[in-house]
């Protein structure tokens, strides 16, 4: 009885040290908001776009490059070039980056976003439908 808790709260200790280093390697780094309007459903050449990553990339590249900017809108710091923007939709890639809703809210609607910026990683949740 004595070796299993000890055994268990070993195991509970080393999951405790795991999780704070896997939250301290991907650090907060700031978040912005942006409404996902009907031009970020479209490339910058006109045609149309279709995932939802594809859509939260392009909101940037209006903001940044094109100076194309919804009134809810706001700047950020990490995604100014195309490479910074490639970089934003390989993360929206990747699994917990953003629920099926949300996707489902961008590619079907016009959203108001917040995007969690990490080190190596992005969060977007929906702020208003």
């Amino acid at each position: 009885m004595r070796l299993s808790r000890t055994v268990t709260v070993a195991g509970l200790l080393l999951a405790s040290l795991i999780g704070a280093a896997a939250a301290h390697a991907d650090d907060l780094l700031g978040s912005y908001v942006a409404r996902i309007s009907d031009r970020d459903h479209q490339a910058s050449d006109g045609y149309a776009l279709e995932g939802a990553a594809q859509m939260v990339r392009q909101d940037r590249a209006n903001w940044h490059k094109f100076h194309r900017r919804d009134r809810d809108d706001e700047g950020d710091s990490w995604f100014r070039s195309n490479d910074q923007r490639a970089d934003l939709q390989r993360m929206l890639g990747r699994p917990g980056a953003m629920s099926s809703s949300t996707r489902r809210a961008i590619v079907n609607g016009e959203p108001l976003i917040q995007v969690d910026v990490y080190e190596n990683s992005v969060r977007v949740s929906i702020l208003e439908d």
